[in-house]
């Protein structure tokens, strides 16, 4: 049994229901919705974002209706963004897949995405679940922010620590979060809870994505992403942003014309790669990635036990020791 798979035991049932309620959730009377809705279906990853609403619902109660209304509202929306992405980065794949606007072209996918928006919103008012639409209406606004806030950082290339965790805990960790949160508001529990298990979700998510930007800096990519992707792209991560912090002035100087000016050039941005790995940029965001990951352990810790616990317990280790 794989990890995932083990994480996943406590809510297996659940999980196979939730995937026929998303199904439906997509669906549409125009032919060229049904066919693109269809491939997305097939290529979706593993879940783990409904999967983290179910163990949190589960861990304080009893899994209910809303329970699945806020997997599916997270999931449509999640899917929504993910398009999106694809277009506003001309991402012409996505877990070895092709991207929608890879198979249809980007006028296609905006709408697609689109789409998938207007339905998780219409998902939440047709079930009467403003709360729920309100935290995960939250989490897309600040996600918005943080792609933003990226951008304009990538011109200038003057992102420091304050900034990445700002930026990482918009684009990743909040939606995690609306996951933790939302699992736990679905069954009833204390505002108090609610909010702790929103903490436990942007902590797990800011070393998830910690994790993400350290699989840059490997030498042979193992999950269809280039070595070096982040560089070429302007993307200032943790292992970059620490070496420079603590780098002589030239050799500062140095690595940011490459990020700036030659971040095309492989060369080059393996000489960065390697700068990176040598002055202890992998061991730092390896450290900070261990830290969040024990803040998260240390809410969790003040809850009962049972399976849900024990699962969400594995999750927090898969998330920093997964190999993709």
């Amino acid at each position: 049994m794989s990890t995932v798979d083990k994480i996943k035991a406590p809510i297996k049932g659940e999980m196979k229901k939730f995937e026929e309620l998303f199904k439906a959730s997509m669906k549409s009377r125009v032919p060229l919705l049904t066919l693109i809705t269809n491939y997305v279906l097939r290529r979706k990853g593993k879940q783990m974002r409904p999967m983290l609403v179910f163990l949190s619902a589960a861990l304080h109660g009893k899994i209910t209706d809303s329970t699945y209304t806020a997997a599916s509202l997270i999931e449509l929306l999640h899917t929504a963004t993910l398009i999106h992405d694809d277009v506003v980065d001309d991402a012409y794949e996505r877990r070895n897949f092709f991207s929608i606007n890879a198979i249809w072209k980007t006028k296609i996918a905006v709408l697609l995405g689109d789409y998938l928006l207007s339905r998780g919103l219409l998902l939440a008012v047709d079930k009467g679940e403003f709360e729920l639409l309100r935290i995960v209406s939250e989490a897309v606004r600040e996600m918005s922010e943080g792609e933003l806030l990226q951008i304009e950082k990538a011109r200038k290339l003057d992102i420091d620590e304050e900034i990445y965790f700002e930026i990482i805990k918009k684009k990743t960790a909040t939606l995690i979060a609306s996951c933790t949160a939302a699992g736990a508001y679905s069954i009833g529990a204390e505002p108090e809870t609610i909010e702790s298990m929103k903490q436990f979700g942007e902590l797990v998510g800011i070393a998830f994505q910690i994790k993400d930007d350290l699989f840059d800096y490997q030498k042979k990519s193992i999950i269809g992403k280039p070595t070096g992707n982040d560089i070429q792209e302007k993307k200032m991560t943790l292992p970059l942003i620490y070496v420079l912090n603590n780098a002589p002035n030239a050799e500062k100087r140095r690595i940011i014309t490459i990020v700036k000016r030659h971040n095309t050039d492989k060369k080059k941005v393996n000489e960065v790669i390697d700068y990176v790995i040598d002055n202890g940029g992998i061991d730092y965001a390896t450290k900070k990635m261990i830290e969040y990951k024990e803040k998260a352990l240390e809410i969790l810790a003040q809850f009962p036990d049972n399976e849900a616990k024990t699962a969400l317990l594995e999750l927090v280790d898969y998330v920093i020791s997964r190999k993709k």
